[in-house]
């Protein structure tokens, strides 16, 4: 089992900066792709970024492209999402996965954390 926590949101404004973090426990954490996702009022869970679990390679959405940067750090099992350039719409629950399968683009893996709130004020 593999239990995650994220931290970091806030309210921001528009064209303000976050960072998200997500820290895991109970599986080697190097052995996990992780993923960060998000959900805003009235939509579904949408694909926000991913990393393997060496950190080589990354996966961002369209919409984040440019914008946001996902890292890890795996001696201290904690995954990263830098947030620049926030917009309204980037308001949304974030939330952090991880995946024993590189599987970017989801929205359905195996361990999910409980989320963390971003708003962006315009």
């Amino acid at each position: 089992q593999v239990q995650l926590v994220e931290s970091g949101g806030g309210l921001v404004q528009a064209g303000g900066s976050l960072n998200l973090s997500c820290a895991a426990s109970g599986r080697t954490f190097s052995s996990l792709s992780m993923y960060w996702l998000r959900q805003a009022p009235g939509r579904e869970r949408n694909f926000v970024a991913a990393v393997t679990g060496s950190g080589f390679a990354r996966s961002y959405a369209d919409s984040v492209k440019g914008r946001f940067t996902i890292s890890r750090d795996n001696a201290k099992n904690t995954m990263y999402l830098q947030m620049n350039s926030l917009r309204p719409e980037d308001t949304a629950l974030y939330y952090c996965a991880a995946d024993t399968k590189w599987r970017p683009g989801r929205n359905n893996y195996d361990y999910w954390g409980q989320g963390t709130q971003v708003t962006v004020s315009s």
